[in-house]
């Protein structure tokens, strides 16, 4: 039965009647019955509905933000494949007929005469799913989207079909929530929205306050050009919404209580629910959606970005004051973000905000230890020892027979800049990182429970549980291939699942997979050793003397250049094979899929991006022998050595140039380009069919061209291209102490660039709820607890600044660093080389030559055998890490306790929320008790229970279950 609504003039019920039914309600009507649309034109003469079958009529409809009777808004569009019929005109009027008997047949018949064959006799959806195995025909999904469409309508949605667009083979169905549906909806889904009723937000007092205010005055240009973008006073109540206490909520008007954001996920959640129950497996929407029934599904945005006369909206102001490069230097509307895109992007943009500004200390104080290195290195006397004029002490050969022996001050200008990094202020930058990793948790935390208290989350929890995912498309689709094999075996129809045994092959492929790209990984990482080595001696060969003298720094550079490309390919490699053993696993719900999407891609590429740096500063230089006794690699390639300044710098290297290009190649360049080729491509595509008729100057409507844009994708690749910038800034920041500031350079580019794909290039995603960014917390913990261990390695194996330390307090004469480098150098007798190893070519005439280690020297008793200093320096090492770990570590833990993960004056605020609710009812109930009290004696009781729905139907509005007095 229909139900008109007093609230806005349209007609709404339990089942409409087809798309073209809902396209020509008129707002005066109060039939009980449905409608006959040319019963209505010819003999009741309401000539104006024709007015709906021209959109010229309505620039509103014409933008495609509206239906065509230009008042009901599109909340949603569905797509479908469709043949171009001959006489698109036909087509178009014969969807927008009413959908009873008449209407029916009249729609058939212009399909007949517009289509050149004609369609082939329905088929029963059961014999098609059995005979074809999933492989729908045309008659098949056209059938199963009659039922779902009229499913949609039974649960109150209106819909509009429209196949004459200039998109070819495209047909597209627009769906708009009623009021009623969005009021029944809102209360299934627990919505919070904000009653009439508002209070003041205590402000802090005190030097606290003053300080706030100061800081608040010298921010203001900071803060964007919108509404609400600094914290107010007034805060409205909050309250889950309920038809039966609309009272409470300010319906004055109904067309924005419930944004575009809220009404798309709310239909949203409408299609997950409706199923198609004719055929004998029910499917539903991702079903549909996997098996082609419906091509695609999204909201639309809210408009256009520029051109002549755009109407203000969200979107634009999106673009303008938090997409556009020019604003670069304020803070986020994260407000706006949450009310467009909802809180699952919001908390993302929150947290990357957050991370960003955190980013400015630490590279104030990574810039700062930089600088110290520069301006002391003049000062350091093992570099000035090894720089020394007169410095004579001949190295051994760095490779076999091509390579002659060296002097060691050729190694000045390494030595020098080795300092840079290799000084004692990074062991307190170690230090200073391990604290801001654990600070940046906390007041992550603490901002997270601040925008959950302004969001309305704070009661997401109980929420959760009971809004459980639906079942994936594939998820449903192996249960009902499994239910058909055991049917035709046991002719049994019980309800199947997925189990652990189901997926078995599934989970020995991933073991396999993952093991298999993890050895892939090591196996480039063994081939670009097998690079440098090669490539180290044929340069030792060359006769060109400045070849020969910057054989490191080439062989360094172009290495770490292999290793980004490489690390670049397999990226792109191991985020596809990630998804596709997740595929393999069929998990049950999106969030599952998510998870275990997340765990695959995580490790896969943080061990393809961590590996060559892992192998730089904890195995290069230790795997090597000493001369006479090498290790080689398949007996002829000789393991590569660190430079006499040790390992550093190359780790160093490495690490800027694999950070810089990730960020410059990966993050920006593939993030700006790849989006904007594939709507190149597919608007190519389009315009090669369909621009070329006559209407090609018309404008596109908003859901044509908002199916043009890219679909999202999710915010996997957004979160795991931070956290392993994140891993760069913490892992080897005793290394590298610039880190932080190029994350920061690139993080102020990076929010501008992921705003304007969001605002720009994709589609509007379907708004999500959450309170939290879930898994991404508990991995950057992970992080930043190994970095911890990692730092510490670094410090004491990796750079020589536990070595200097042992020297200086144990073997030094005078307790200063002179004759460090003498101390580190062990003695070799020349005559001691295996035949065939020593150099061809020896520019020098030596009976000792010099390598660095702790060995006996060869005239002791026990000649080349690992020395008493070796064993105190390992030592000194191992107690370092176990100090270094244990210290910082507890530290954290310290700041983790003395700062509250939820703020003072929010945990104020959330109480003082809960008094005020209960105060409201509690004034309700009182008020009720009251009239019934006062309109008794004057037996005004028969007069109250008659006449009080009627005056409550003046402002609150009909839904399909009616709502009694006692409501109130």
């Amino acid at each position: 039965m229909w139900q008109r609504s007093p609230s806005d003039g349209k007609m709404a019920g339990e089942t409409s009647e087809s798309s073209g039914t809902s396209l020509l309600h008129d707002a005066a009507a109060t039939a009980s019955k449905p409608r006959h649309f040319l019963k209505d034109v010819i003999f009741h003469g309401k000539f104006q509905l024709l007015n709906c079958l021209t959109p010229e009529e309505n620039t509103g409809c014409q933008h495609g933000l509206y239906f065509q009777d230009g008042e009901r808004r599109v909340d949603y569009i569905l797509t479908y494949h469709i043949k171009k019929p001959s006489s698109s005109r036909s087509n178009r009027q014969s969807s927008r007929f009413t959908d009873n008997a008449f209407t029916r047949s009249l729609r058939r018949g212009t399909a007949r005469l517009g289509r050149a064959p004609p369609p082939q006799p329905r088929g029963d959806p059961e014999v098609a799913s059995q005979d074809h195995s999933m492989d729908y025909h045309v008659d098949d999904k056209r059938l199963h989207r009659e039922e779902f469409e009229g499913n949609l309508r039974d649960m109150g949605m209106e819909l509009e079909k429209d196949e004459d667009t200039k998109t070819p083979g495209v047909g597209f169905v627009k769906i708009h929530a009623p009021w009623h549906v969005l009021c029944r909806e809102a209360e299934f889904m627990k919505l919070k929205m904000p009653t009439k009723k508002v209070y003041e937000m205590k402000q802090s007092t005190g030097v606290g306050a003053k300080i706030n205010t100061l800081v608040n005055k010298v921010t203001e240009p900071l803060y964007p050009n919108v509404e609400d973008n600094r914290t107010q006073n007034i805060k409205h109540l909050s309250y889950m919404f309920s038809r039966e206490k609309q009272h409470l909520f300010d319906l004055s008007d109904r067309d924005s209580f419930f944004d575009s954001k809220t009404r798309a996920s709310i239909v949203f959640e409408v299609l997950k629910r409706t199923k198609c129950t004719k055929a004998k497996y029910s499917m539903g929407f991702t079903s549909l959606l996997g098996s082609g029934v419906y091509t695609d599904a999204y909201p639309l945005h809210d408009g256009d970005l520029d051109g002549e006369n755009v109407e203000p909206n969200d979107r634009k102001l999106l673009y303008e004051e938090w997409a556009s490069y020019s604003v670069f230097y304020k803070y986020q509307p994260i407000g706006l973000v949450r009310k467009y895109f909802g809180e699952k992007i919001g908390l993302y943009f929150a947290w990357l905000g957050l991370y960003t500004q955190m980013l400015i200390p630490a590279s104030l104080v990574g810039v700062i230890v930089f600088l110290y290195g520069c301006a002391t290195v003049d000062d350091n006397i093992p570099s000035m020892e090894i720089c020394h004029p007169k410095n004579n002490i001949t190295m051994c050969p760095l490779c076999d027979r091509a390579c002659s022996y060296w002097k060691l001050k050729e190694a000045c200008g390494t030595a020098r800049a080795s300092h840079l990094f290799d000084n004692p202020a990074t062991v307190f930058f170690s230090i200073f990182m391990a604290l801001w990793a654990a600070m940046f948790m906390e007041h992550w935390k603490r901002r997270q429970m601040r925008l959950n208290y302004e969001w309305d989350l704070t009661g997401f929890e109980e929420e959760e549980e009971e809004l459980k995912d639906h079942p994936r498309a594939e998820y449903e689709l192996r249960v009902m291939q499994k239910s058909l094999k055991k049917e035709h075996k046991t002719q049994k129809t019980e309800k199947e699942k997925l189990t652990c045994r189901d997926r078995l092959p599934a989970y020995m492929t991933n073991v396999v997979m993952m093991l298999l790209m993890i050895g892939v990984t090591f196996a480039i990482v063994f081939g670009v050793i097998l690079y440098r080595i090669s490539t180290k001696t044929a340069l030792h060969m060359s006769n060109n003397p400045t070849t020969r003298s910057n054989v490191r720094l080439t062989v360094k550079t172009t290495a770490a250049i292999i290793n980004l490309v490489v690390i670049l390919i397999l990226d792109e490699v191991y985020g596809a094979v990630a998804r596709w053993l997740t595929v393999l696993e069929v998990p049950k719900t999106d969030k599952s899929f998510e998870e275990r999407l997340i765990f695959k891609t995580f490790i896969l590429k943080f061990v393809n991006a961590f590996t060559p740096i892992i192998y730089i500063a904890f195995f290069r230089g230790r795997l090597v022998g000493r001369p006479g006794s090498y290790l080689y690699v398949f007996e002829s390639y000789r393991m590569e050595e660190c430079a006499h300044g040790g390992c550093l710098m190359e780790l160093c290297i490495q690490l800027s140039i694999t950070m810089l290009g990730k960020q410059l190649i990966q993050n920006n360049l593939f993030e700006i380009g790849i989006p904007k080729l594939k709507k190149l491509i597919r608007y190519i595509k389009s315009k090669r069919r369909s621009f070329q008729e006559e209407e090609r100057e018309k404008k596109l409507q908003r859901y044509e061209t908002d199916h043009f844009l890219e679909p999202f994708a999710g915010l996997t690749p957004e979160y795991m291209e931070m956290i392993i910038q994140f891993g760069f800034v913490t892992l080897f920041v005793a290394s590298f102490p610039l880190a932080p500031l190029f994350a920061l350079l690139n993080n102020i580019i990076e929010i501008r660039l992921d705003a304007k794909k969001f605002v720009a290039e994709l589609r509007r995603p379907v708004a999500a709820r959450a309170k939290d960014i879930g898994i991404w917390y508990n991995l950057l913990r992970a992080v930043a607890k190994v970095a911890v261990i990692i730092n510490a390695f670094v410090i004491s194996f990796t750079s020589d600044f536990i070595p200097r330390l042992v020297y200086q307090y144990m073997y030094s004469p005078d307790g200063s660093m002179h004759d460090f480098v003498n101390h580190t150098l062990s003695y070799f007798n020349v005559s001691n080389f295996q035949d065939g190893k020593e150099p061809m070519d020896p520019q020098h005439q030596v009976e000792m030559c010099r390598y660095k280690d702790y060995r006996e020297p060869p005239w002791s008793n026990t000649p080349y055998v690992i020395s008493k200093e070796f064993w105190a320096v390992l030592a000194a090492r191992l107690a370092f890490v176990i100090v270094f770990q244990n210290v910082v570590m507890l530290m954290s833990d310290i700041v983790d306790w003395l700062i509250p993960d939820i703020p003072k004056d929010i945990s104020l605020q959330i109480h003082k929320e809960k008094i005020l609710m209960v105060e409201l009812f509690m004034k309700e109930e009182q008020g009720k008790i009251q009239f019934i009290d006062s309109m008794i004696p004057c037996g005004g009781k028969e007069k109250h229970n008659n006449h009080a729905p009627i005056a409550r139907s003046r402002s609150i509005p009909h839904t399909h279950s009616h709502t009694h007095a006692n409501n109130f």
